[in-house]
């Protein structure tokens, strides 16, 4: 069973930085495509970033030059680096592994950016 685990969130103020992690139980190089989404209140879960198993990553433009997406396949772990951080950034983000065709999900963790 494929598990995904995120932490690092939490409250920061406007201007701060985040990390967050993605620990993957296996082998997080099995996994074509990882990514991270993110959903505020009342609205559409959108896709944050994503990374590649060859390393080539995606962003949405609200994030570009503030988010860094990155994998540790020797640690089984997948970050996203946010910097810059705004209030709209504020949301539940979640990662998530595509293992051939099945999308795997992790729970979830709250960021907050407020003053």
């Amino acid at each position: 069973q494929v598990q995904l685990v995120e932490s690092g969130g939490g409250l920061v103020q406007p201007g701060g930085s985040l990390r967050l992690s993605c620990i993957v139980s296996g082998s997080i190089s099995s996994f074509n495509r990882m990514g991270w989404y993110r959903q505020a209140p009342g609205k559409q879960r959108e896709l944050v970033a994503t990374i590649t198993s060859g390393g080539n990553t995606n962003y949405i433009d609200s994030v570009k030059g503030r988010f860094t997406i990155s994998r540790d396949n020797a640690k089984n772990t997948m970050y996203l680096q946010m910097n810059s951080l705004k209030p709209e950034d504020t949301a539940v983000y979640t990662c998530q592994g595509v293992l051939g065709f099945v999308g795997h999900w992790g729970q979830g963790t709250q960021v907050t950016v407020s003053s």
